[in-house]
């Protein structure tokens, strides 16, 4: 465990050069630049949004302050937001993994930001993919620029979890982005740093970060990376790259792809030629802020599912089981053909039986991607990642059972006297260990409220005997779907 062996907090090391060194100067300065920001044009965020993440520049505030205040704004006055995950791309070191501080804390001018270390540590102790490299922390500036901007928007009462990218592979991007999904719910926010173009004519600029934006906002990895491969090919003078970010910017798209919830806002462009005093037109960096939301699930009344969503929704989980076998027995249709009731994010979990024996059992209490996307997923864990049971084989399938929960929003209950066993799913949370049963395992036991919610701490969540007293419990109900 990582835990073992702590980390001194993080100082700043571009205070004094990228921004003001002291709390006073630096409070005046970060005033100017939201009262900047004000006076553009800003897009509008729909009632039924959430924000989901942010694209924010990182260079020295004089140059793109303002951009990143754009991006900070919608969040002033928001207090649902916990945890924040910074994800940038290294200027300093080359590796192959992520690097994750996961212990100490990031001090700025204005104090002190707390890391997640459950989170961190988790990722690190669950995941190959995650390392703590010193080199990549000590000099960075990409995560370190973010936080005054999160500090005087949020104000205080959020922790955050810095990942840092080290390599240029776009394979290393999309593990990054399988790993930190069940994190992209509301209630985190993930900031993305990231400048544009580097160093073309001020012209130029303009012309290449407006079509490298479109294909971000596109919300199709696949148009982004062709998009880089063609600025490349155009011989612009003196551009060095597109995006200097762009493994970041990759993950946060592997992260909302597929997903017609999501939406990316641009919100503001300027590039360092726009600065009167220091900006200079023959070479220059670009600057974009963008917002990425997500339409708010409705509660999805009696669960109200068609027969042929529940069918649909059946034949996607046995697909996603047998693309493993490379079977094709089984057609898998065109999310285009999808009813907008399974298009939209919701909790799912898939339980896998063999005969009537249980084979796995894995799911998402929140999801932000769309129901029949999760339950692909759920169903090919469940098959083949749930540690407690011998993976199904492609002999068993001909007796192979599916079985989906489908969950609705989460609802905080104030006493456990509001839970009806047999009806209502429980989540148990407490810091951040958490644990769930769904509405079947009390018909299964037998257990009252009090037992379940008991045994879901202890056994589920590793509380001790007592805890759950003052942990937030909350309810949810689920459709059974069964072959």
């Amino acid at each position: 465990m990582h835990q073992a062996n702590q980390l001194p907090d993080r100082l700043p090391v571009v205070a004094g050069r990228f921004y003001p060194s002291s709390d006073s100067e630096l409070r005046k300065e970060l005033e100017k630049l939201f009262e900047q920001a004000k006076k553009h044009q800003l897009p509008e965020i729909k009632q039924e949004e959430e924000i989901l993440a942010l694209v924010s520049p990182h260079a020295g505030y004089v140059f793109s302050g303002t951009v990143a205040a754009s991006a900070f704004l919608p969040l002033i006055n928001r207090k649902n937001i916990k945890t924040v995950f910074l994800i940038g791309s290294s200027h300093n070191a080359w590796y192959e993994k992520a690097s994750i501080y996961y212990s100490g804390h990031y001090i700025s001018p204005l104090g002190k930001v707390k890391v997640d270390s459950t989170i961190a540590n988790a990722l690190l102790s669950e995941k190959d993919l995650f390392a703590y490299l010193p080199e990549a922390h000590a000099h960075e500036h990409c995560l370190e620029v973010q936080l005054p901007f999160l500090q005087y928007s949020l104000k205080n009462g959020f922790t955050i979890v810095p990942v840092l990218l080290g390599g240029q592979s776009k394979e290393i991007s999309k593990q990054v982005a399988e790993a930190l999904k069940p994190y992209f719910v509301p209630g985190n926010l993930f900031v993305i740093s990231t400048d544009l173009s580097h160093y073309p004519s001020y012209n130029d600029a303009v012309k290449v970060d407006k079509q490298t934006i479109y294909d971000l906002c596109s919300n199709n990895p696949v148009s982004f990376l062709q998009r880089l491969k063609n600025n490349d090919l155009l011989h612009i003078s003196n551009l060095s790259t597109s995006m200097c970010g762009w493994t970041s910017a990759l993950t946060l798209m592997y992260l909302t792809e597929h997903n017609d919830n999501i939406r990316y806002i641009p919100v503001l462009y300027q590039n360092s030629g726009d600065i009167p005093l220091y900006g200079e037109k023959m070479r220059v960096v670009g600057y974009q802020s963008v917002l990425i939301t997500q339409k708010k699930a409705d509660p999805i009344p009696e669960f109200d599912f068609s027969e042929k969503e529940k069918k649909d929704l059946l034949q996607i989980a046995r697909a996603g089981i047998m693309e493993n076998f490379q079977l094709s027995d089984i057609p898998v249709k065109s999310s285009k053909d999808f009813s907008p009731g399974i298009k939209q994010p919701g909790g799912v979990f898939v339980s896998i039986y063999y005969k009537d024996e249980l084979r796995g059992c894995i799911g998402r209490i929140e999801s932000s991607d769309p129901i029949y996307k999760t339950v692909t997923e759920m169903a090919y864990s469940s098959a083949f990642n749930d540690t407690r049971f011998k993976s199904v084989t492609k002999e068993e399938m001909p007796d192979v059972h599916i079985e989906i929960s489908l969950l609705s929003p989460l609802k905080k209950v104030n006493s456990i006297e509001e839970i009806i066993p047999g009806k209502h799913g429980i989540l148990v949370r407490k810091d951040f260990r958490s644990g769930t049963y769904l509405p079947q395992v009390a018909i299964k036991t037998g257990w009252d409220a009090k037992q379940m919610v008991e045994h879901c701490a202890i056994d589920k969540a590793g509380m001790n005997n007592d805890e759950w007293k003052d942990a937030e419990i909350y309810t949810y109900e689920a459709l059974i779907i069964k072959d």
